[in-house]
This record gives structure tokens, C-alpha cells and sequence, in this order.
């Protein structure tokens, strides 16, 4: 408004000039000016009132780079807009609307990372073509979309994605499929110790225990422990965000790829107790919503590490250079690390999401398997 102001102040001012110094030449520019100034701050004004940005709903939750449908319909008011344009934070670009009553926008837009993502509305800004004046007419309230971590198959040496990783690689690691050790290993896979049970053999008593404190207790072994694989998310000291994405990821495509072969279990940032995912991956939306909100932050505690007879596959956005203390203390059928970058030394037995699995042996150190 400042401009038409002006505008039609100068204006004004020409035809006096003419009149003053007789100067008929000057009432052309100077009527033609006011009269544009008188324009624009009418036109406009009219054409905001009662304008109107409504951007349809699109659904709450979409994968990552899966398309989003976005409906945006403009109105404008009393008369068309003399020019401008519609500015859409997810569109990216600037949409003209002069002359339009109306305008509808549909387009297929794209996320391209995991998290919440919170919608700015949009702007309809109404002007003349000479940017005299200018009205702004606000979109409605922001949305907000989840923006879940995409799936993508696990691939092994020699094999073409996640069916032939059943065949040559990830499925034929010893208890990464759900198998149990057989009774000769559990015997030597000793975890602790606990309350002795009427029925149990005279060998797993814990005698030392018997005689110091004259309490009967037997010892544990690792074939009686969970046998389901177990994916551990390491949140702590990522390398960089998007390092931390491709963990995420990692985590939840072996999520997917071991629940419906034999069905697993996945320790999430916080939690105390893994998540049981089975084979009809009833769990499974609930884990992938919590795997779409992971920030960084402190690593599993022990406390929720118990030993397990399946596989243990520690998933971690960091730069490794040897497996974490937690996973090599761990008793369980098979232990991986997967990360972006493998452990120096380590031949990869998978890879998925961007990220190497490597198998780590009873010293700590990674090997192929």
C-alpha cells in the first residue's frame, strides 16, 4: 500500500506541475498514475477479501520417499486477482494465480527422511503487476505428517536380495534363523545361575554355592534362553543423522526379513524389554512408528540385554572399530554387528539399508561366517 501511496502521490504531483507551468505533456503521466494507484488499492483489497487457502488432508503416516498426495484449492474474493501467487512450503515453488478465481493444485510430493514433519500452511499473496500493493491471505492451521523409515531387502554375497539371503547367508547363520543350539553346545553355553528345580539333573547343581551359602541353585544354560534373534538399535554417538537413518533403517528392513521367516524380537531405544515380532507382524506397525521418532541418545542398558539362545544382531549408526563390550559378553547362538562402516578386518556376511552386518566372534573380533 506504501507504493500505490506513493504512486499516487506522484501522480498528483505531475498534474500540478502541468497546471503550474502550463505543461500539457504532464497530465497524461500524471492522471495515468493516479489513476493505476487508485487501482491497485481497490482491486486488491477486494480480490483478498474473503480469499482462501485449504490444503486437503493427506493421510498421517507415509514411508519415506513413497509418494504423499497433496490437494491445495485456492478462492479468491469479491474480484480475480490482478496478479501473484500461491507459495507452498511443500511445493518448493511459487504457483501464479492471475485472473483465476480459483485454483486447485494436486501433486505427489516426497520425503525423503524419517521423523515427524510439521506442515507450514500456505500463503496466497494477491498484488498488482506493478507491486504497488499487496495482500497476504494465510493458509489454514499446519498438519503435521510421520514420516516412517523405508524397508529395503538384505543382500548377501553371491545372493540377490533378501530370499536368496535365507539361502547363502543371513538364514544359514547358526540361530539367526530362530534355531536352537543343539544339546551338546548348550551344555558347554553356561549363562548363570538360579533357583534349583525339583527334576533337574544332579550335574547342574551348582555345588561351590551349596557350600558356601548351603542354598541349592543350578546353572543355566543357553538353550533355555529365548531363541528368537534379537535386533539391538544402538542409538548412541552416531557418526552423522544420516548415518543414525541408515541404522534405523537397517533395523527395521532385518526386522521384517526375520519375522516372517521365523519371527524375532527388537530392543528399541528406552525400552527395558524387546518387542516380540511374530509371523503375522501384528507388532510391527506399532515398532515402525517408534523406529520413525529414534533421536540420539544413550545406548541399551544392560538391564535389558539378557542372554539369548537365537542371534543377536547390534545395530548401530557409530564408526566402529571393534564390537561393543555389551554385545561380546552377551551369551547367544550367533552375534553381528551391522553398521555403515564394517569393523576394520571384517568380511561382510550381509548388507541391507546401506549399513554391513559382520559376524563377531567369542574374542570380540569379527569374522566371516
Amino acid at each position: 500500500m506504501t507504493r500505490a501511496i506513493g504512486t499516487a502521490l506522484l501522480g498528483i504531483g505531475l498534474c500540478l506541475a502541468a497546471g503550474t507551468f502550463d505543461t500539457p505533456s504532464l497530465y497524461l503521466p500524471g492522471v495515468a498514475l493516479t489513476l493505476l494507484a487508485a487501482g491497485a488499492a481497490v482491486w486488491v483489497p477486494l480480490a483478498a477479501h474473503g480469499a482462501s487457502v485449504t490444503r486437503s488432508p493427506g493421510p498421517p503416516r507415509v514411508v519415506e520417499d513413497e509418494p504423499y498426495p497433496l490437494r491445495v484449492e485456492l478462492r479468491s474474493g469479491v474480484l480475480p486477482p490482478p496478479g501473484g501467487e500461491l507459495i507452498e512450503p511443500l511445493l518448493g515453488w511459487p504457483v501464479p494465480i492471475a485472473g483465476r478465481w480459483s485454483r486447485r493444485v494436486r501433486i505427489n510430493i516426497r520425503f525423503s527422511q524419517r521423523g515427524r514433519r510439521r506442515l507450514e500452511p500456505g500463503r496466497l499473496v494477491i498484488r498488482d503487476p506493478l507491486r504497488m500493493c499487496e495482500r497476504v491471505v494465510e493458509g489454514e492451521a499446519e498438519g503435521e505428517v510421520l514420516v516412517l523409515p523405508r524397508v529395503e531387502p538384505v543382500h548377501t554375497p553371491g545372493g540377490g536380495g533378501a530370499g536368496a539371503g535365507d539361502r547363502t547367508g543371513i538364514g544359514a547363520e547358526p540361530g539367526l534363523a530362530g534355531r536352537r543350539l543343539d544339546a551338546a553346545a548348550a551344555e558347554l553355553e553356561i549363562d548363570g545361575l538360579r533357583s534349583y528345580r525339583e527334576g533337574s539333573p544332579a550335574s547342574r547343581i551348582h555345588w561351590p554355592s551349596v557350600a558356601r551359602h548351603g542354598e541349592m541353585l543350578e546353572r543355566r544354560l543357553v538353550a533355555e534362553l529365548d531363541s528368537a534373534p534379537l535386533i539391538v538399535l544402538d542409538p548412541s554417538a552416531p557418526a552423522s543423522a544420516e548415518a543414525l537413518d541408515m541404522a534405523v533403517r537397517a533395523a527395521g528392513s532385518l526386522c521384517v526379513h526375520l519375522a516372517r521367516t521365523t519371527g524375532c524380537a527388537i530392543l528399541l531405544p528406552g525400552d527395558r524389554r524387546p518387542v516380540e515380532v511374530g509371523h503375522d507382524m501384528g507388532a510391527w506397525p506399532s515398532v515402525h512408528v517408534r523406529l520413525a521418532l529414534v533421536q540420539e541418545g544413550p545406548p541399551p542398558s544392560a538391564a535389558a540385554l539378557a542372554p539369548r539362545g537365537g542371534a543377536v544382531l547390534w545395530v548401530t549408526g557409530a564408526d566402529i572399530a571393534a564390537a561393543p563390550r555389551a554385545l561380546e559378553r552377551l551369551p547367544a547362538g550367533a552375534r553381528f554387528v551391522v553398521a555403515p562402516g564394517a569393523p576394520p578386518g571384517a568380511p561382510k556376511v550381509f548388507e541391507v539399508a546401506g549399513c554391513t552386518g559382520c559376524r563377531v566372534t567369542r574374542a570380540g573380533r569379527s569374522a566371516a561366517a
